[in-house]
C-alpha cells in the first residue's frame, strides 16, 4: 500500500540492514516447515516496508524490545524503502532465504507456493476473529487465510468547497450524474479542473477500481475474470466522457495520483478520489478549504470504497512456528497495532481497531465505508501481473475505445490465469 503517498508515491529511500535478514536460529529451507525435531527458533527476521521515514523505524524497533522483554525472542528488525522490497525480498525468497516475517502488498503467489504459514498454524483465534471480514477475504487463497493485513487505506470523494460554492453547487454529488453536472459547473464557473482523473501508470488501477464498484462491477466473478463486462465497458465509456467534454484535467492517461493530488493541494480541481494521507496533507498546508464525502454510485446502491492493504505474511522455516506465533500475539494486541497505524496516517483492519479510531472525527467518512471495502483481487496469484498491464494500457481508453482496451486486458488476464 504504497503511501500508496500507500499504503503514497514517492518515498525515501534509506535502507537499514541489519545483520543477516533471515538469519538466526530460524533460517532455513524457506519450504521446511517447523516440524517437531527442529531446533526451536530463539531469533526469527523481519523485513518491514518503510511507510514514513519518521514512524516506520522507530515503531518496529520499540516493537522490537517489547517482543524480547515478553517473549524472550530476538526480532532481527530491516526497514526497506518500498523502491527497493520487491527485488530484495524475490532475491531472498529464490535464494531459500526469506525472511520470517515479511511486509509486503502481495502474497498468494508465495502462498500457492506453499511457502506460507497460514493462520490456523500461527494466527491466535482471536485475532482472526478481530480482523475484517473484508481482510480475511482478500487474504484468503485456496480456502486458508495466509495475507494477514498490517494496515489499511480506502478512498472517498474530496471536493474543495471554495469552487464549489463560486460554482454554486450546494454540496457533494451522490450520483454520477450529478458529479458530472458537478465538474461542468467547476470548469465553466471558475475555469479550473472539475474532476482530477489519474489514469496513469501508478495507480490506474485504483483509479478504475473506485469506478466500477460504484456501478456494480468488479474485475472478478466467482473465480472468473469479468475485466470487460458490460458493467465495466460502461464506466470506462462515462470516464471517457468525462475526458472528452473537458472537465478533467488534459491528458488523463498520463496523470498519476500524485499529479492528481497535487492539482487539488494547489485548489486547482473541484474533486479528485483521495485518502486520509491527502487530508494530513491538506490539514498541513492550510490552504485548500475541502470536504469529504462517499464517492457516489451510480446503480442505485450504496457507496463502495475501494480499499487497500499491505500484508505481514510468515514464511515456513525449520523451528520458528512458536517464535512466528509470539510475533501476531503481540502485533494485533491494541497497543501496538492501532500506535503503529495511528503513526503513520492509516485505517485500522480490525474491528477494535474501527471502534478505536471513532474517535477522530475526520476518520468517520472512511470508518463507516471501511468493513465493506472492495479490493482489487490480491488473493489471485496472477494479479500483479494483469495489474501491471492495467497500470500501462488503461490510460489509452482516453483516446481510444474502451470496450477494445477492457477486452485486450481480459484477453491478458485469462492467458495469465
Amino acid at each position: 500500500m504504497r503511501r500508496h503517498t500507500m499504503l503514497t508515491g514517492a518515498l525515501a529511500t534509506g535502507v537499514l540492514v541489519l545483520t543477516a535478514c533471515g538469519g538466526g536460529t530460524g533460517a532455513g529451507d524457506a519450504s521446511g516447515g517447523s516440524g517437531d525435531d527442529a531446533e526451536k527458533a530463539t531469533t526469527i527476521s523481519l523485513m518491514a516496508a518503510e511507510y514514513s521515514k519518521d514512524n516506520t523505524k522507530a515503531f518496529w524497533d520499540s516493537f522490537a524490545a517489547a517482543y524480547e522483554e515478553k517473549y524472550g525472542y530476538t526480532l532481527e528488525v530491516n526497514v526497506v524503502s518500498w523502491d527497493n522490497i520487491d527485488q530484495q525480498s524475490s532475491t531472498m525468497i529464490q535464494n531459500n532465504q526469506p525472511p520470517d516475517i515479511l511486509n509486503l502488498n502481495a502474497y498468494a503467489s508465495y502462498a500457492k507456493d506453499d511457502l506460507l504459514y497460514d493462520s490456523d498454524q500461527v494466527l491466535p483465534a482471536e485475532v482472526k476473529s478481530d480482523i475484517l471480514p473484508t481482510f480475511v477475504k482478500y487474504g484468503t487463497y485456496d480456502g486458508k487465510f495466509y495475507g494477514f493485513p498490517d494496515l489499511s487505506s480506502a478512498r472517498a470523494l474530496f471536493y474543495n468547497e471554495d469552487l464549489f460554492q463560486k460554482a454554486g453547487i450546494s454540496g457533494p454529488p451522490t450520483t454520477w450524474d450529478e458529479l458530472e453536472a458537478d465538474a461542468k459547473a467547476v470548469k465553466d464557473k471558475t475555469g479550473d479542473v472539475g474532476y482530477a482523473m489519474p489514469l496513469g501508470p501508478e495507480e490506474s488501477q485504483g483509479e478504475f477500481s473506485m469506478w466500477l464498484f460504484n456501478n456494480g462491477g468488479d474485475w472478478k466473478n466467482e473465480g472468473d475474470w469479468v475485466i470487460d463486462s458490460e458493467k465495466n465497458v460502461q464506466t470506462l465509456e462515462f470516464m471517457k466522457k468525462l475526458a472528452d467534454e473537458g472537465v478533467t484535467q488534459n491528458n488523463p492517461a498520463r496523470t498519476n495520483r500524485a499529479d492528481a493530488f497535487d492539482l487539488f493541494s494547489s485548489g486547482k480541481a473541484g474533486m479528485v478520489v483521495g485518502f486520509s494521507p491527502l487530508a494530513a496533507t491538506l490539514d498541513e498546508a492550510g490552504t485548500v478549504k475541502y470536504g469529504v464525502a462517499p464517492f457516489p454510485s451510480n446503480d442505485g446502491s450504496e457507496s463502495k470504497t475501494f480499499g487497500v492493504t499491505d500484508y505481514l505474511m510468515a514464511f515456513k522455516k525449520p523451528g520458528n512456528e512458536d517464535a512466528v506465533k509470539a510475533f501476531y500475539e503481540l502485533y494485533y494486541s491494541q497497543d501496538q497495532i492501532n500506535t503503529f497505524i495511528e503513526k503513520e496516517g492509516f485505517l485500522p483492519v480490525t474491528q477494535s481497531g474501527v471502534e478505536y479510531f471513532q474517535k477522530d472525527d475526520k476518520l468517520t467518512v472512511y470508518l463507516d465505508t471501511l468493513p465493506n471495502a472492495r479490493l482489487t483481487p490480491t488473493d489471485d496469484p496472477t494479479w500483479d501481473k494483469i495489474k501491471l498491464a492495467v497500470q500501462q494500457n488503461l490510460g489509452s481508453a482516453m483516446s481510444g475505445d474502451p470496450k477494445s482496451v477492457l477486452e485486450k486486458l481480459q484477453q491478458t488476464a485469462e492467458s495469465e490465469s
